[in-house]
Parts: structure tokens; C-alpha cells; sequence
């Protein structure tokens, strides 16, 4: 199976590393940084479903696919438990797997991608120069509130917490006050919203953070 799937994936252009067990397969993406990882979970010394919680518990967040001859529920609630972003069942059709994997590598690149200019409502951004503009008029953003409208562009429609707002934006490890968050987000609000007490982009979802619109 491992050659047949190399073979595929090589004929569809990609690059392919192969290991032959768990524990080589985690040391491979630990220092190779794969793209996407396919993951079967029965895998000699060291299981797919320990190597993929060892990943993302060193901080790898690569989209995996775990594979498997199982067809039962309980193995996908737990492999995706482990922080698997998908699961096929053995057998499978190449082309659906194939399908599978474009649509994770282009869902990850997305998130990843530079953004340079970017438009919503009557704000318009362009990152590369720093500007910002409400219709024709400039409005002056701090380094910090460009940075934050980037994230959430990056991550539109996804819920954001304030610790991965600190985590990301700001580079702070468990800071422990997150209501600088919340005084950079209400004055952006000033800026870029209408109504900033009513706000159509920024929404703050509550308990957990805030969730971008644009």
C-alpha cells in the first residue's frame, strides 16, 4: 500500500517521504516539516494515534489523515481526538484520498498565505504599504491594529480566543492579561466599524474571544 500510494502521489506531482514505522515517522516530520501527513494507525513500536498526539504536542499543527482497515466509530472520535484533521477507511478510492488531500493542503495554505491588500465593507487595507482607508479617507492604524486585521483575515469566520490572539499577535506565553486584548480590539472598533458599539465585523463571542466577519 505504501508504494502504490508513492507511486500516486509522486505521478500527481508531490514530493513523497515515506517511514516505515511510527517512531521513524514521527522523528521524519519532527525535522522534514512535511506539508500533510497521512497517518495509518496501525504502525509497528509506535501507533498513528501516538504519533499524531506527539505532534501536536510539540507544537506541529500539519494537517494529518489518518488511515486505517477499522471501521468503527470509536476509532474516528479518537483519532480525531489526537488532532487528526480527517480519516479514511481502508479500502479506499485513490481519488477521493487525492481529493481529500488538495482540499487540507489548500485549507492550510490559506491560512497561512501573506495577505497584502484586503476590502471589506468601506475599509479598504494594503499591508504591504501600511495604509488604511475608510472610503477615500486614510485612517491611521498602529502596527499592532494592522497585525490584529491581519490575523483575523487569516482567520475569518473562525472563533478566536484572547490567548491566541496573545499567543500569535503578540508573541506572549500565558500572559496573564487578556484585557489588552479587549482595550486594542475596542479601539480598533473606533476605527474601523459604523457603529462600534454595534459591531458588524469584530463580533466578540462571549466567554471565549472574538470572531471576524469581514
Amino acid at each position: 500500500m505504501v508504494l502504490g500510494l508513492k507511486d500516486n502521489f509522486e505521478y500527481e506531482g508531490y514530493d513523497v517521504l515515506v517511514a516505515r514505522d511510527g517512531r521513524e515517522g514521527l522523528d521524519r516530520a519532527l525535522a522534514d516539516h512535511p506539508d500533510l501527513i497521512l497517518l495509518d494507525i496501525m504502525l509497528p513500536k509506535m501507533s498513528g494515534l501516538d504519533v499524531c498526539r506527539a505532534l501536536r504536542s510539540n507544537g506541529v499543527d500539519t494537517p494529518v489523515i489518518m488511515l486505517t482497515a477499522r471501521g468503527q466509530e470509536i476509532d474516528k472520535v479518537v483519532g480525531l481526538e489526537t488532532g487528526a484533521d480527517d480519516y479514511v477507511t481502508k479500502p479506499f478510492s485513490i481519488k477521493e484520498l487525492l481529493a481529500r488531500v488538495r482540499a487540507h493542503l489548500r485549507r492550510a495554505t490559506r491560512q497561512v498565505a501573506d495577505i497584502e491588500s484586503y476590502a471589506f465593507g468601506d475599509i479598504s487595507l494594503n499591508f504591504k504599504k501600511h495604509e488604511a482607508k475608510r472610503g477615500e479617507e486614510f485612517i491611521e492604524l498602529s502596527p499592532r491594529e494592522f497585525e490584529l486585521l491581519k490575523y483575523f483575515i487569516q482567520h475569518r469566520g473562525e472563533t478566536i480566543t484572547r490567548d491566541q490572539l496573545l499567543d500569535d499577535v503578540w508573541g506572549y506565553d500565558n500572559y496573564p492579561f487578556t484585557r489588552t486584548v479587549d482595550n486594542h480590539i475596542a479601539k480598533l472598533r473606533q476605527k474601523i466599524e459604523t457603529t462600534p458599539a454595534e459591531p458588524k465585523y469584530i463580533i466578540t463571542v462571549h466567554r471565549v474571544g472574538y470572531k471576524f466577519l469581514g
